[in-house]
């Protein structure tokens, strides 16, 4: 295995514990809540997270501190390591932006991929780099590879409420108050890091199946090649209730029997704060290496 270290943030769902068993880092990332900070998977987890939301607290995201970054770059690299560093997308946080300044500093050493993905895929490219690591592939060749695949992934999430989008100003609140009227649960797509709508439905039965005949075109167009081969995975992640979930996973599973729904995860919190409690998604990933 080449001596390369992987590092990821909380954005990607993998918890520290995880981490631990893993042997990589995980970053957790700061958010503010009524003006007290806090850190994801440290002294704030995802129930504590939701109770702040049902009271009506003061949500926002932040960015890890430079100083915490390279301190543990700094750390990792003692033994002649090079660091494969993978943020949350850039489109999504200026995170990424901020490890790519501060990779130059390293001679080459820290190689930061923007390959544009968050929560459950983002998560993948964390294995992937695992995995491609193991193969004895060095940092540089991990980065490549990460970025040609970037797009081999897709993520549909069907929301609850559209009271979080319009808090955080990605709604207006005319638009909000008639999708409530009209108990319209949109559904959006995550690709290539933005967040984008995908389409308006208004019960979670319609929801799920303009997500499940979404993957269905993935798979028989852009990801054809993939599926033969055996290289796609599944994922359903949600915020706060894992209840439709894991129904939705088994529903997934009879519906695209060879592909493996590998992974029932809460979404990121980065995610959460924007859509609020209530969503449903489905993820689904090419696998590398």
């Amino acid at each position: 295995m080449a001596n390369v270290k992987i590092v990821t943030d909380s954005n990607s769902g993998i918890t520290q514990a995880d981490a631990k068993k893993l042997g990589i880092s995980v970053i957790p990332m700061p958010f503010l809540i009524d003006g007290e900070e806090y850190f994801e998977d440290i002294n704030l987890t995802q129930e504590q997270f939701y109770e702040h939301l049902k009271k009506d607290a003061a949500v926002s995201t932040s960015q890890p501190a430079v100083g915490k970054v390279t301190e543990l770059w700094d750390e990792l690299l003692k033994d002649g390591a090079e660091i494969v560093h993978i943020p949350m997308s850039s489109a999504l946080s200026e995170s990424c932006h901020t490890a790519e300044n501060l990779s130059k500093d390293y001679g080459g050493r820290v190689h930061v991929v923007d390959n544009q993905r968050i929560s459950v895929t983002q998560r993948q490219s964390v294995y992937d780099a695992i995995n491609l690591a193991k193969q004895g592939k060095n940092a540089a060749e991990i980065k490549e590879i990460l970025l040609k695949t970037k797009f081999d992934s897709s993520i549909y999430i069907s929301l609850d409420t559209l009271k979080y989008l319009k808090k955080g100003g990605r709604l207006t609140p005319a638009a909000a108050l008639i999708g409530t009227i009209l108990r319209i649960k949109p559904v959006l797509q995550i690709q290539g890091g933005k967040l984008d709508a995908f389409k308006k439905v208004n019960t979670l039965k319609k929801a799920k199946e303009v997500m499940v005949e979404a993957i269905r075109k993935d798979f028989d167009t852009r990801f054809k090649s993939f599926v033969e081969h055996g290289e796609m995975q599944l994922s359903v992640a949600y915020s706060a209730d894992d209840t439709e979930a894991k129904i939705f996973a088994e529903e997934l599973k009879s519906t695209f029997p060879t592909v493996p729904v590998t992974l029932v995860d809460p979404l990121s919190l980065s995610v959460s704060c924007h859509i609020g409690p209530g969503a449903l998604a489905v993820a689904c990933a090419r696998v590398v290496g």
